[in-house]
């Protein structure tokens, strides 16, 4: 399954969340290790919802960019 992140930046580090999978977040300290951790979070995270016997959500989140004038 290929879900969406989202990573941001905060005033440390980074962070993010699968807006797909409620709950489910990681940080670090560079983008690549925040996306490392969010990959492991996922795969906890679905883990967990299996052994509970609870469905799963299936990805329908979109990425898209929105430009404005600043």
């Amino acid at each position: 399954m290929r879900y969406a992140i989202v990573i941001g930046k905060t005033e440390n580090d980074y962070s993010a969340c699968v807006p797909d999978l409620p709950g489910c977040v990681a940080t670090g300290a560079t983008v690549e290790e925040t996306q490392a951790q969010i990959r492991e979070a996922m795969e906890f995270h679905l883990d967990g919802l299996r052994e509970d016997g609870a469905s799963i959500a299936q990805p329908a989140s979109r990425v898209e960019y929105v430009e404005i004038a600043a």
